[in-house]
């Protein structure tokens, strides 16, 4: 598994939510996302949307997991009622490039965790992220982005 580490920016987003279980209406959330980005011009060659899933599904029940399909908008934009916004936290991530399917995602996760471990960082309380831009779907790929800190030296 190739991970890279990358500090991300502080980014304001607009998003839409969707609540109950993690799965294809993930899909049409982000769709909804990618029609109102549309047409509002926001869907351009360096859009950058993210994918967040806000609760561990073996956690919470399956009808209150969050899922929030997000597009990053400039700190400028004016506010639109149709959609909701925020701002997602930048910071240190571990990222992996990974094909786009069910397969490699949960291959991907079973991996992960383990060699972020290995490589001297633990995951911090910041939600995970899926990175999109137009060159990674064109390709079928996206970027899992874990957020991370330096392992302590007393769970070493």
């Amino acid at each position: 598994m190739n991970l890279k580490l990358e500090a991300l920016p502080n980014y304001r987003i607009a998003y839409v939510r969707q609540v109950g279980p993690y799965g294809p209406h993930n899909k049409q959330a982000m769709e909804t996302l990618k029609q109102w980005a549309a047409k509002n011009h926001l869907l351009t060659e360096s859009a950058i949307l993210f994918g967040i899933a806000q609760d561990n599904p073996e956690t919470t029940p399956p009808e209150h997991c969050r899922y929030d399909a997000c597009i990053v908008i400039s700190k400028d934009a004016p506010a639109d009622e149709a959609i909701s916004e925020a701002e997602l936290p930048g910071g240190q991530y571990v990222m992996c490039t990974i094909k786009h399917t069910a397969e490699d995602i949960q291959q991907a996760w079973m991996e992960l965790f383990p060699a972020i471990q290995k490589s001297g960082y633990q995951m911090d309380n910041r939600p995970i992220l899926e990175r999109y831009t137009v060159n990674l779907l064109n390709d079928e790929l996206c970027e899992l982005c874990v957020p991370v800190t330096p392992l302590s030296l007393e769970s070493k």
